[in-house]
């Protein structure tokens, strides 16, 4: 069989323009069309990604000096926490690991587990892997073409730049780009959506649909009726405040997370501007409250530009893929921003579905198949989000207090802390749970060790060893590091080439 030769897609934005370019790649001889509101405002304040982008643009043959100028990015080697876990380090960093980590991850797994058998050993990820080296001085995560491991990074940039960018790259492959608001959809009998309705009576048919609609799922949860399941009980964040600042300084290589009274706060460096904004619970603080709060934090004045205040719901839809619709983006669910994994899931989602589809002769004979692992996976990034938050130490208010008393934790999660508090292994733990999440062995780690939450002392035991030291980690980074340019100048050796095309 052949695939549906009419894929429609509802909605644009990030997702849909890279589920476009997705699809119209994979299946060239099929008609994608995209319908685009053409007056829904766009957030543009600063976006992240995780290295899956980077594979994405590979994969689509544009390279970094085609889209970053564009998009005002910069790239991004890690996350630093700030005010997480007072009573463990002030702040910790959660580098994306490479091929070079290779080398020094023993050693951290292996300090980890000594100081959890009371050892006073380093454990500080960003001193074990080598994207935190670059971050900690100001290095770009670009090899040089005699660097003999591949790197691991991920990108900053505004998110709405973006969408502009991938729409381009997908009318120059052919798809279809229709202006216009759908209103309706009509559905077989069957259970099939056969055609979208826009605003002016237009009638839009598909054999495929891809609803890219936002939360407001139009297809999948408007006509095709597919429930949400909430994650409120486990994440209690449900709003957000965004604001730009000026680019002051050369921007960082990392995002800057820090906890705030009833929440956090992203610092997301463009190569124009910083995007910051306050991810908070409704339940814990106002709107106003919050606003007043970001202000604060950021040190703005009355003259600082109008805030924009954003709601979610946090969770996921029952099945992603339901008849001949499948939801990707905001409209199959959302997990809050805390480890950029929205455009992972996004690219993810697509990426599946194209091989189930085709391993099924293009029928939805693997849908249930595709929606028990797409479910899977977006539960176990929740569970590492989900940890963030119980693991704090803050007790400053009754937002941290509750977060760190929530009981409503996953069966996979309660097993991995029990393993971590036991001193047992998690690398065995998480291969026996055949996780589905891109955060494996090295993530949990860095997690634990960067909140130091490890286990009471109970005595020295364990290898009475410094394997950092022992392994010479340090000078092996720097020296892995001195093959790395400035992160400052790449970007404007890019931009300079950029215009100089123009």
């Amino acid at each position: 069989m052949t695939p549906a030769r009419r894929i429609v897609i509802v909605g644009g934005g990030t997702a849909g323009w890279l589920a476009a370019n997705m699809l119209a790649q994979r299946w060239p001889d099929v008609t994608v069309t995209l319908i685009e509101t053409p007056d829904i405002p766009t957030i543009g304040v600063g976006e992240g990604s995780t290295p899956t982008l980077r594979r994405f643009f590979e994969t689509m043959g544009i390279a970094e000096a085609e889209w970053m100028p564009r998009c005002n990015a910069t790239y991004k080697a890690s996350i630093r926490f700030s005010g997480w876990s007072p009573q463990g380090p002030a702040d910790y960093a959660h580098p994306f690991t490479t091929q070079v980590d290779l080398h020094t991850t023993d050693a951290f797994i292996n300090n980890c587990r000594n100081r959890r058998m009371g050892r006073d050993v380093p454990t500080a990820p960003d001193r074990f892997l080598l994207n935190g080296a670059l971050a900690a001085t100001g290095k770009a995560p670009v090899a040089p073409a005699n660097f003999p491991f591949r790197m691991a990074y991920g990108y900053h940039f505004d998110a709405a730049l973006l969408g502009l960018f991938l729409r381009e790259q997908a009318v120059a492959r052919g798809v279809v780009h229709r202006a216009g608001r759908v209103v309706d959809a009509q559905v077989t009998p069957a259970g099939d959506v056969s055609s979208v309705i826009t605003d002016d009576g237009e009638t839009i048919p598909g054999d495929l649909f891809v609803d890219c609609s936002g939360f407001a799922g139009l297809l999948i949860r408007g006509k095709l009726k597919v429930g949400f399941e909430s994650f409120r009980d486990n994440l209690f964040n449900d709003s957000a405040v965004v604001l730009p600042t000026p680019m002051d300084r050369p921007p960082p290589v990392e995002t800057l997370a820090t906890a705030l009274s009833n929440g956090w706060c992203w610092s997301i460096p463009l190569t124009n501007r910083f995007g910051n904004g306050y991810v908070y619970s409704s339940d814990h603080l106002s709107a106003d409250a919050a606003e007043a709060e970001l202000r604060a934090h950021l040190g703005l004045g009355e003259d600082a530009p109008a805030a924009r205040h954003l709601r979610f719901n946090v969770g996921q839809l029952q099945r992603h893929w339901a008849g001949n619709v499948l939801a990707v983006g905001l409209s199959q669910g959302f997990i809050e921003p805390l480890e950029a994994t929205a455009l992972h899931l996004v690219l993810g989602t697509v990426e599946m579905f194209m091989n189930d589809y085709e391993r099924g002769d293009f029928t939805p004979r693997h849908a249930g198949d595709f929606n028990t692992r797409i479910r899977d996976r977006i539960e176990r990034v929740r569970d590492y989000i989900v940890a963030h938050y119980k693991l704090n130490t803050r007790d400053d208010t009754d937002y941290w207090r509750q977060n760190r008393a929530n009981t409503h934790l996953s069966a996979p999660l309660r097993h991995i802390l029990d393993v971590w508090y036991r001193r047992a292994a998690l690398s065995d733990a998480l291969q026996r749970q055949n996780s589905l999440s891109h955060f494996g062995t090295e993530s949990w780690h860095c997690l634990f060790a960067g909140y130091g939450a490890f286990p009471a002392a109970t005595g020295p035991g364990g290898v009475d060893v410094d394997f950092h030291a022992a392994q010479g980690v340090d000078a092996f980074l720097h020296g892995c590091s001195l093959n790395f340019p400035d992160h400052a100048d790449v970007l404007a050796s890019m931009t300079k080439k950029a215009h100089a095309t123009c």
